[in-house]
């Protein structure tokens, strides 16, 4: 599976940098570990009698690195070519459901995202025919080699299979949305067409095990619910997530920097800040800006510094010790506007931004505050 995701803290352990792609193993990946090999030791007994109980359990542990394997390079599918597509990869992350290959930008055009997604699957897909080769011509005559290879064949089968059902936040689901993207030639209309995909197959995960128990006429053991309603979980707030990036994203063309910019006044550093509130309020501007005697800007009043400044004090406190300095980064020209803008916002996190004309002029402040009034709710 591949995704779209903000920047965010992670805490795990990280395993390497194939490809130059860092991958990190999340904690909740040692549990799933021991379920499996639990699980699946107790299999191994009944195949191999001849094994003892450690024995078995070390084979059923091996074989849960191995499933995990498979999914590192389901994912470097995915990352691999997105890379060669010139897409910044953040990390891969092995976690408890899976694999995450956090791609830091939407390919450019449906084709590419098709191929992008459809990599992971047919990368599994070929896993499993491998496998399944293996398992009919070279290790079948038994043993430990022939139950890891039978069982990793078929394991890269299901997920192969799985991971190609429409729906995100599933590959699938980003081939469908791919699809529509490029028949509607809006990619946000096949992002809403792919979510509400995940839903439905959310939904039908929960009631399969009702379906299955009525076409069989068998009555249902509940506990057959809880993995259809774990990843149905998984699907559904996938989806819901997909849903909230797509209204978002509809909402980005309407960031303008000339349309959200405060009016800002020059002052010298030495001004006392009552005087520069004073002159900001009578020209009806909303920032101030520091500038040296030659007219040069040099920093921005912080917003949140004046606001902690009681009215008693702010004669006595200068309206350079309440700026912050401006980094060549928090100058952005002022005819930015969508996805650029958004860009270049992120690879500087500041509270306000100068914005200057192509010439160099001061045309005013974009406060970040601004900007996110703009998604409120969504």
């Amino acid at each position: 599976m591949s995704e779209q995701s903000p920047r965010q803290e992670f805490s795990g352990l990280r395993m390497g940098k194939p490809f130059g792609i860092p991958v990190y193993v999340s904690w909740t990946w040692f549990v799933v570990a021991a379920f499996i090999t639990w699980i699946f030791g107790e299999r191994v007994r009944d195949m191999l009698p001849e094994l003892d109980a450690t024995a078995a359990y070390a084979v059923a542990f091996v074989f849960a690195v191995l499933l995990y394997v498979s999914v590192l390079l389901h994912e470097l599918a995915h990352s691999v070519l997105a890379k060669s597509y010139g897409l910044p990869v953040r990390r891969i992350t092995l976690y408890l459901l899976g694999g995450v290959s956090e791609i830091e930008k939407e390919p450019p055009t449906p084709g590419k995202e098709f191929m992008v997604a459809a990599a992971g699957p047919a990368l599994s897909l070929g896993l499993a025919a491998a496998g399944l080769l293996a398992d009919v011509y070279l290790v079948n005559g038994g043993g430990i080699p022939e139950v890891l290879i039978w069982q990793l064949w078929v394991a890269n089968l299901i997920v192969g299979v799985f991971n190609l059902l429409p729906g995100l936040p599933l590959d699938g689901g980003r081939m469908l949305r791919a699809g529509v993207w490029k028949l509607t030639r809006n990619p946000g209309t096949g992002t809403v067409a792919a979510a509400w995909g995940g839903r439905a197959l959310a939904v039908l995960l929960v009631l399969s095990p009702f379906a299955m128990s009525m076409m069989s006429g068998q009555e249902l053991d509940y506990r057959d619910l809880l993995w259809p309603t774990v990843l149905a979980s998984f699907i559904w707030l996938g989806a819901s997530q997909s849903l909230r990036v797509a209204r978002i994203r509809a909402r980005i063309p309407q960031v303008n920097a000339r349309s959200l910019a405060r009016r800002a006044i020059p002052v010298t550093a030495e001004t006392p800040l009552s005087e520069a509130l004073r002159q900001a309020g009578e020209k009806r501007a909303g920032a101030v800006v520091v500038v040296d005697h030659e007219g040069r800007p040099l920093a921005i009043v912080n917003e949140a510094a004046v606001q902690a400044t009681p009215d008693h004090r702010r004669p006595w406190v200068t309206s350079g010790s309440m700026a912050k300095s401006l980094e060549p980064s928090m100058v952005l020209a002022a005819d930015l506007e969508g996805e650029a803008l958004i860009e270049a916002m992120r690879e500087t996190p500041a509270g306000e931004y100068l914005l200057v004309e192509r010439g160099g002029e001061i045309y005013g402040v974009l406060a970040t505050a601004d900007v996110n009034r703009i998604f409120t709710g969504v």
